[in-house]
């Protein structure tokens, strides 16, 4: 039976394939200079009036005179006053770009406050209105101007605005969430020449909470708070919030600094597209860039509570990355990683490097606020959430798991629609299933599956809900269509590592067991120390088992028992391995040491719960199920 039940699903890892400056680079020649053309992370701002070609057939002169009053005395200070960079204003609408998405969206609601004010006494034949759309995404910079697919986007969306209204993207929702005052109702649209999925939401404020003459309450970006919001201390302001400092270059070359300067860039469009995850624009981070400035100063000054900063040194055909965490509010040193590989290709590098470096720190900001809820006298969905997370961290044993469910329960007794929470409570639902009666498990996997399909149905992109999904079709001998979700998880967050372990699980109940080296291989890879490796070695070691290699599978079950012992399979496998080896006292050995953490294993419970019916895969399971008996294991 493999073990499926470690396998850590990745709470940041739902950012999608951004690579930033690499995938710009990689479409020129390389020694073509960059300052001309880069790109960055940027909220863009579309709007464009509504029905201007009627107006103006009625009274050109007027509505053009009209127009450039809104555009020119609304729009633009709106967006100026929030941080806003004008592109173009013409005729009849305007695109602007902002270093963050909490500033744009407070700028759009600004502007049309105003409209509304300036049209409450027009006559509704002469009332000039704007449609707005905004995303946030890649663009490419040119000059003063920028362009790319993300671009695109936002116009896509202002088109769908209703007339003096706002629709943004699922990137921009997830930006905002709790910090506009401003609700966000989700959209069932599909945008036209946009190839991939793009979820939309319509913005809802009030006018007597927005009046345009009114000074909003702002974070230190300028971001408009709620009263709650301002009221509350500074570090219950800042969660899960940071900035990715510009890398500093330590060679002696600065012909690198092109590839420093895309390090950070890379690692702010990833890092920003994290769920729940508030992350400073790229043109801000860089005014930082050269000055050594106290790092609890800059966090206060930016309303962020973690900073990330490093740098990078070329030596000969070598390259060294230092990066570092650290907490804004003490000056503590979280986390420290380096990274020394050869310089064969400075963009897969790069690539390597972001992933790695975006997959730890996703782990060491849940744990870091995984400790501040439990250290909080009144904690909310969040910090419950986190609670639940720091228990899934610990291992797949009963009581971890019951710990983990129980306080994503309460995440959701607070907040019943606290997405994330509703998503990990189907995973640890998961992770148990194997374990109860029959009778039971299909009535629960059914209610697990039903719940992931709602969750999908509204929110598309879920990058880990299409993993669990993909588990669970796994777990009820459906492998193909989980290595489908998968693949889709995949493509949605290409550093969803989990989901390339779930694959090499799926290939084994396909009997393609030597395929699965390769997918862990590549989790490994991706990132070696995942807090989760345990896992994937426990499988790779199953694999190893049905193939009849067990040495190899004694070696990669005890790797994984040394990096977590609560994986009860690991022992269990371990045990059949070195029973077919001969070392009958250390098989028994380790089967006590799985019965502890999983007391009642027999045969019979064994095969019951095998997840495949493949012949190849059964066959080969015969001979774990011999190494077991040899082990000590009852029929049952």
């Amino acid at each position: 039976m493999p073990s499926a039940k470690g396998i850590l699903p990745r709470l940041f890892a739902s950012c999608s394939s951004g690579k930033g400056l690499l995938r710009f680079c990689r479409s020129r020649t390389r020694g073509k200079p960059l300052a001309r053309e880069q790109r960055r992370l940027a909220a863009i701002l579309f709007a464009d009036a509504v029905g201007s070609s009627r107006l103006m057939g009625k009274d050109e002169g007027g509505t053009v005179a009209r127009l450039l009053e809104h555009l020119n005395g609304r729009l633009a200070p709106a967006a100026a006053r929030r941080g806003g960079r004008v592109i173009r204003l013409t005729g009849d609408g305007g695109l602007i770009e902002f270093p963050s998405a909490v500033d744009a969206l407070a700028a759009a609601i600004d502007f049309q406050q105003a409209m509304f004010d300036a049209n409450r006494d027009q006559p509704e034949d002469k009332a000039i209105v704007f449609r707005i759309g905004l995303h946030l995404g890649d663009v490419i910079a040119k000059g003063d101007d920028i362009y790319g697919d993300d671009v695109n986007v936002a116009a896509r969306l202002e088109a769908e605005a209703p007339p003096g209204g706002i629709v943004v993207s699922r990137a921009v929702r997830e930006a905002v969430q709790g910090r506009v005052q401003a609700t966000l109702h989700a959209l069932d649209l599909t945008l036209k020449n946009i190839v991939r999925p793009i979820r939309a939401f319509r913005v809802e404020w009030s006018t007597e909470d927005w009046p345009a003459s009114k000074a909003e309450p702002v974070l230190a970006t300028g971001a408009p708070v709620s009263p709650q919001e301002a009221a509350q201390p500074e570090s219950d302001s800042r969660r899960l919030s940071l900035v990715v400092l510009p890398f500093e270059n330590i060679g002696d070359d600065p012909d690198q600094e092109y590839f420093v300067d895309g390090v950070t860039d890379s690692l702010t469009t990833d890092l920003s597209r994290m769920r729940g995850m508030l992350v400073i624009g790229r043109n801000t981070a860089f005014t930082y860039k050269g000055r050594h400035i106290d790092l609890k100063q800059i966090g206060h000054e930016l309303g962020v509570r973690y900073v990330l900063e490093g740098s990078v040194q070329r030596a000969g055909n070598r390259m060294r990355v230092n990066t570092q965490l650290i907490d804004a509010t003490t000056g503590i040193h979280l986390w420290a990683e380096r990274f020394d590989k050869p310089l064969a290709d400075l963009f897969e590098m790069q690539d390597e490097i972001v992933t790695r470096i975006e997959r730890q720190l996703g782990t060491q900001l849940t744990t870091a606020e995984a400790r501040r809820a439990n250290r909080s006298a009144n904690p909310d969905s969040l910090d419950m959430y986190f609670q639940g997370l720091s228990w899934v961290y610990k291992g797949s044993t009963a009581e971890c798991l019951s710990e983990a469910r129980r306080h994503f329960e309460r995440a959701l007794t607070v907040d019943p629609g606290n997405v994330q929470a509703i998503v990990m409570r189907a995973y640890v639902d998961l992770m148990v299933a194997p374990f109860i009666q029959a009778k039971d498990r299909a009535g629960r996997l059914a209610a697990t599956e039903a719940t992931l399909t709602n969750v999908l149905s509204s929110d598309p992109e879920h990058a880990f809900a299409h993993a669990c999904l993909g588990l669970l079709q796994i777990l009820t001998n459906r492998p193909f269509a989980g290595i489908a979700e998968c693949e889709r998880a995949l493509a949605l967050a290409r550093n969803l590592v989990t989901a390339h372990a779930l694959i090499g699980l799926a290939k084994m109940h396909i009997g393609r067991c030597e395929e699965t080296d390769a997918h862990i291989q590549e989790a490994i890879r991706l990132s070696p120390r995942d807090s989760f490796a345990y896992s994937w070695m426990s499988i790779a070691g199953y694999a190893k088992l049905l193939l009849g290699s067990d040495e190899e599978a004694v070696t990669l079950h005890r790797r994984s028992i040394e990096l977590n012992r609560n994986e009860p399979f690991a022992h269990f496998h371990l045990a059949a391995a070195l029973a077919h080896l001969g070392h009958l006292a250390e098989s028994q050995a380790a089967l006590q040491a799985g019965l502890a953490i999983r007391p009642g294993l027999t045969i019979r419970h064994y095969k019951a719960h095998s997840l495949s019916d493949n012949p190849t895969y059964l066959l080969q399971q015969e001979r774990v199920i011999e190494g077991l008996r040899k082990a000590g294991v009852p029929e049952g």
